[in-house]
């Protein structure tokens, strides 16, 4: 970053409002540069943090499709992270986010909070935007194409054709070549290893959420945990056990017990409250 870049993300030393502390940045350990001294402000879960880290880590997430900030400091010096939620006020304060920052955060934000509670596709019929209330059924009906053709309409929301067939149905419809593309590609898809876990050279390279049966994909460095971007729950890549069931036996870079879980041959739905 330019030298005008990092001086717009200098603390206020005479901020009182701002908790300063005389300690290394949790989010990036590794001393300053000679002469680029820091201030260092302390967040809410008491981890230490420099506003160019935190500008750094949070944008890294949101590049991951995440979009609640977790912290990702070790607890205590153990090997487990802090995981604290940081409320965007927080991070837009302490990261002296600017103008253009603060824009693409929030634009972020919304479009990604919107695809975790919303499922949204295009109507075939009239090609307006339709919501899918159950989660568990393909047959899906059109309110405005009824209205307008003054007769149920309904279509599927796999091969998006008109519906045809008994329903509800949760696998296909009767159109021909209806398919479950999503299913196909875990079963089918290249293996990958994950390169800072030992042991673990040939892993699926996408997987299906275990909570919600979204497709996520690992990029292969890292410990072998991933945060879903749609329900928020962090699950063992490896595995496929939810974090806190994983770490019973196993920890972030050392291989699971329960060894690689085969592939996925069913997609969980997400049972929303």
């Amino acid at each position: 970053m330019s030298t005008q870049g990092q001086e717009e993300k200098r603390y206020d030393p005479q901020d009182t409002t701002l908790k300063f502390v005389n300690r290394p940045d949790d989010l990036d350990p590794l001393p300053p540069e000679e002469g680029d001294l820091c201030l260092r402000a302390e967040m809410s879960c008491g981890h230490a943090v420099t506003p160019e880290s935190l500008t750094g880590w949070c944008r890294s997430l949101l590049d991951q499709g995440q979009y609640k900030f977790k912290c990702p400091a070790l607890k205590n010096g153990t090997l487990r992270k802090c995981g604290a939620v940081w409320p965007y006020s927080e991070v837009r304060r302490l990261a002296v986010l600017t103008h253009k920052e603060m824009q693409h955060f929030e634009e972020t934000i919304a479009r990604l909070a919107a695809t975790e509670y919303c499922e949204v596709k295009t109507c075939p019929g009239c090609k307006t935007y339709v919501e899918r209330m159950d989660l568990s059924n393909l047959c899906v009906r059109c309110t405005i194409c009824a209205a307008d053709k003054k007769k149920t309409y309904q279509f599927c929301w796999q091969c998006l054709k008109e519906w045809k067939g008994p329903a509800p149905r949760s696998d296909r419809c009767d159109n021909d070549g209806c398919i479950n593309l999503d299913l196909e590609l875990l079963k089918n898809c290249k293996t990958t290893a994950l390169t800072q876990v030992q042991g673990v050279d040939a892993c699926p390279s996408i997987r299906a959420c275990p909570t919600c049966g979204l497709k996520v994909e690992h990029d292969t460095t890292g410990c072998k945990n991933v945060i879903c971007q749609r329900c928020q729950v962090e699950f063992c890549f490896v595995c496929l056990k939810l974090t806190p069931e994983c770490m019973k036996t196993s920890s972030y870079f050392i291989p699971c017990s329960a060894g690689v879980a085969p592939r996925q041959t069913s997609i969980p739905v997400w049972h929303r409250n």
